[in-house]
C-alpha cells in the first residue's frame, strides 16, 4: 500500500483522513504543530496501526521544518505517494483588508498557499519516479471563481491562488500519473471536525440544507475517493462539500 503525509492530521478536519487512510492500509505521516498531547492521544487510539502511524510536530510557515518533515517521512515510511495539504491557519475574527497587520497577513499567505508550494516541490519528485501521486488541496466555498469573502480577505486570496496552482499542477504532472483536486468544507465546527457521519445524523441542524452538520468524516470519505488508483480522470477539480449552506453568508 502507499504512504499519506497529512498535514495537521492528528486533529480537526484531518483526524479522520488520517485514520481512513490507516483503515485502507496506507502507511501515515501525520504532522501536529502545537498539541504534542492531542497527537499522543490520538496515536493510542489508533493503536491497532501503530506501525503504519508516524507523527512530526510541524510548522507549516517554515520551509525548513517542511523540508525535515519530508526527509523524516521518506526516511520512516518511504517514498510519498499521497500529499493531504489539511493545515492552514485561519483568523476566526472579522476583520476588515485595512484592519491587518503585516504578520497576520503573512501568516495567512506562508500557511496556506507558500506551504502547499513547498510541499508540493518536496513531494511531487517521489510521485514522478513512482508514476503516480495524488494531491489534495483545502479551500472555502467558491474559491474556483475566485470569489470574494468580506472580512476573510487575506485566507481567501491564499486559498483562492492556491485553487490556481492545484489546476496548474494538475495540467503539468498529469502525464506522471498525478492529479491535483481541492476539497472545499462546508461549515464544519467544534466536536463535528473530528465526528463521523453516524453521529451528525443525531444533530438536527435548521441552517444546512441537509438538516444536518457536516462532519470531518464527510470530508474524509471524498478524499479517499479521489485518492483512490481508479479516479485518475478526475484532476484539477475544485469540490464543495457543504451541504448546500452558503458558508459566505
Amino acid at each position: 500500500m502507499g504512504h499519506a503525509l497529512i498535514t495537521a492530521g492528528t486533529s480537526g478536519l484531518g483526524r479522520q483522513v488520517t485514520e481512513k487512510f490507516l483503515m485502507a492500509g496506507h502507511r501515515v505521516t501525520a504532522t501536529y504543530h502545537r498539541d504534542g498531547e492531542k497527537a499522543q492521544a490520538v496515536k493510542t487510539e489508533l493503536a491497532p496501526y501503530r506501525d503504519l502511524l508516524h507523527t512530526e510536530q510541524v510548522d507549516v510557515t517554515d520551509k525548513q521544518d517542511l523540508t525535515r518533515l519530508t526527509e523524516q517521512a521518506v526516511n520512516v515510511h518511504g517514498g510519498i505517494d499521497y500529499l493531504v495539504n489539511n493545515a492552514g491557519p485561519f483568523i476566526f475574527n472579522h476583520k476588515k483588508l485595512l484592519d491587518y497587520t503585516d504578520g497576520e497577513w503573512q501568516e495567512m499567505v506562508n500557511g496556506n498557499l507558500d506551504a502547499a508550494f513547498h510541499l508540493l516541490q518536496l513531494t511531487v519528485p517521489h510521485m514522478r519516479q513512482q508514476q503516480f501521486g495524488r494531491i489534495i488541496n483545502y479551500g472555502f466555498q467558491g474559491a474556483n471563481h475566485a470569489s470574494g469573502w468580506p472580512y476573510r480577505s487575506a485566507f481567501a486570496a491564499a486559498k483562492s491562488g492556491l485553487a490556481s496552482l492545484t489546476k496548474t499542477v494538475a495540467a503539468e504532472e498529469a502525464p506522471n500519473r498525478i492529479t491535483a483536486n481541492m476539497v472545499c468544507p462546508g461549515d464544519i465546527t467544534g466536536d463535528m471536525k473530528e465526528a463521523g457521519i453516524d453521529a451528525s445524523r443525531n444533530v438536527h441542524d435548521d441552517t444546512t440544507p441537509i438538516g444536518r452538520p457536516g462532519t470531518g468524516e464527510d470530508i474524509a470519505r471524498t478524499i479517499m475517493y479521489l485518492c483512490d488508483q481508479d479516479s485518475d480522470m478526475i484532476t484539477g477539480a475544485i469540490m464543495d462539500i457543504t451541504g448546500g449552506v452558503d458558508v459566505k453568508r
